[in-house]
């Protein structure tokens, strides 16, 4: 493979496709395609569609990046032929018959005692952003909950994929973990960064490191583009 990779960005929960505008400047000055989806939040299963969607949309093959939630949607997407990397940031990865709670509760975080369930949403409380984002400057905190995008109240509790739709098991994967983060637990990042074989980098950062390190998540992306465009992706060995 020699042709650059398309750079498909995921967000994850309370945020929508531009919190990566501090990393997609750098990607399009090295020549990538670079698109970040924006879905609603309303349903895992529509969710994991507007990225297919997405994907007719941008030149293949693609590199999906999936930050948080979007780690979820990432992993059922990313079967499609076009895909051929995966990278994580800070995000949750199921398999097959588990669902994004049922990984969260394995390592509760301190986020979750900051939210509110209003009108069929979780909404983060103001406070809540210590917990988010709290390498980020006082401005810059109460930008992020300004703007953040609440989930459905349940969205959490509706992945249940199914043995061919998980792509860390066939597809090469890198992992920004985020050693300070009080949203996704350090201990989860490690435990499904470690079961899915990825190529790992430790950073010590909130649960945004796109945002408050962007040049640490530059650095992996670009990591994982070479590494996909020097060779076709083999087939990972299942991992049990």
């Amino acid at each position: 493979m020699s042709k650059q990779p398309t750079i498909v960005f995921c967000h994850g929960i309370w945020a929508d496709g531009s919190c990566f505008s501090k990393v997609i400047p750098a990607l399009h000055a090295d020549g990538h395609e670079v698109i970040s989806v924006q879905y609603g939040l309303d349903s895992f299963e529509e969710d994991v569609a507007t990225v297919k969607r997405t994907l007719n949309r941008v030149g293949s093959p693609v590199l999906l990046v999936g930050h948080s939630y979007g780690g979820a949607t990432i992993t059922a997407a990313g079967v499609d032929e076009r895909v051929v990397g995966l990278v994580y940031i800070a995000a949750v990865a199921p398999d097959a018959g588990e669902t994004v709670q049922d990984q969260l509760d394995k390592f509760p975080s301190d986020i979750f005692s900051r939210v509110e369930v209003a009108d069929g949403r979780a909404w983060m409380l103001p406070n809540g952003t210590e917990f988010f984002a709290g390498d980020l400057s006082d401005e810059d905190q109460k930008l992020v909950w300004a703007t953040h995008y609440p989930p459905v109240f349940d969205l959490f509790h509706q992945q249940k994929l199914g043995a061919d739709d998980i792509a860390w098991r066939s597809k090469p994967s890198w992992y920004v973990l985020a050693t300070q983060d009080h949203t996704v637990h350090p201990d989860l990042q490690r435990w499904v960064s470690g079961r899915m074989g990825a190529t790992v980098t430790e950073v010590a950062s909130s649960h945004v490191p796109m945002l408050s390190q962007p040049a640490v998540v530059i650095d992996v992306i670009r990591k994982a583009a070479a590494a996909v465009r020097e060779a076709s992706p083999q087939k990972k060995v299942a991992i049990v």
